[in-house]
């Protein structure tokens, strides 16, 4: 990847949620015989998640049929995410039970790339559990460009992100502080055709599951970045959309575990720039007053999914 951002792309392929209405995606998503999977990777967000399953389901699947499942998977937790989740009306799995054969890590990525295998739609919806400041319309959002235009492959969201306070409140929009500082440089530096993209880290994001499935995965917070820019490189720039959804607020990580979210995001961006990765980084982390932390942070990723389904299909 070395071209320039194109100002061309970024007219044609961004769009706000509100330029789709519920009934005209239904009748498209009918008239293809489209099925649609909203998954929920979650760890440790029983404080959430319910509010964002039930909501989902009662606007999308109940009132009008554009879900047809919602799916959480649950990675590791040690709250009652589970439990939560299940009680809210999803099917929910642990990362770890999916199949089993192919050993479980814990991360983010892991959990997207095993909701492959107990998934049924054509095309994959992921929304973040831990969202506060959110709405329904964040999914047919993200399903417009995908049941509008058979090209677009992925599709990415972007918000304004305001920085909460502890309390929940907060109005400065200074959230996305590893996009803004690690993301954001990288791609202007390795991937500038993705200079266009506002939120390349954004959790809420739809693909088409079959170009999932043919992708390689990190196992941590680097899937969103590593599936844009793989897509990027296997089928252009005119594969990628991106919508508009309005305001988003999450509960922000301390400092030193973004610490580590950026390590694996520069690793993923490093391999697709042609730069041998090892599976773990050594990380050292400093604070004041304290001794020395070194974290182990994994990096390696998982194979394209559809392999593993053909190793597992009956012979």
């Amino acid at each position: 990847m070395s071209h320039p951002p194109t100002d061309d792309w970024f007219g044609r392929r961004t769009y706000r949620w509100q330029d789709w209405a519920l009934p005209d995606l239904l009748r498209a998503k009918q008239a293809a015989g489209t099925t649609v999977s909203l998954v929920v990777p979650a760890r440790n967000e029983a404080a959430t998640v319910g509010a964002v399953v039930s909501r989902l389901r009662e606007a999308l699947m109940e009132t009008i049929e554009l879900v047809d499942e919602v799916v959480v998977i649950d990675s590791d937790s040690t709250d009652d995410t589970f439990a939560v989740a299940e009680e809210a009306g999803a099917v929910v799995h642990r990362a770890a039970d999916v199949r089993p054969d192919l050993g479980t890590v814990a991360g983010k990525g892991e959990a997207m790339w095993k909701s492959v295998f107990v998934t049924t739609g054509d095309l994959l919806v992921f929304i973040d559990a831990d969202l506060i400041d959110w709405d329904t319309h964040f999914v047919p959002g993200l399903l417009g460009p995908l049941l509008a235009d058979p090209a677009v492959t992925l599709v990415k969201g972007f918000y304004e992100r305001p920085l909460l306070d502890s309390d929940g409140t907060g109005s400065v929009l200074e959230g996305g502080r590893v996009t803004e500082l690690v993301a954001r440089p990288l791609i202007a530096l390795l991937f500038p055709e993705l200079a266009g993209v506002v939120q390349p880290l954004a959790g809420e994001w739809a693909v088409r599951r079959s170009h999932f499935a043919s992708l390689t995965v990190p196992t941590g917070y680097a899937v969103e970045l590593a599936a844009l820019v793989d897509t990027v490189v296997a089928l252009g720039l005119d594969a990628v959309a991106q919508v508009d959804l309005g305001r988003r607020s999450h509960r922000h990580q301390p400092l030193r575990d973004l610490g580590a979210m950026a390590t694996q995001i520069v690793a993923a961006a490093e391999r697709r720039a042609g730069r041998a990765v090892g599976d773990e980084v050594v990380l050292r982390q400093f604070t004041p007053g304290a001794a020395a932390e070194t974290r182990h942070v994994p990096v390696w990723e998982r194979p394209p999914a559809a392999s593993q389904l053909q190793a597992a299909a009956p012979r």
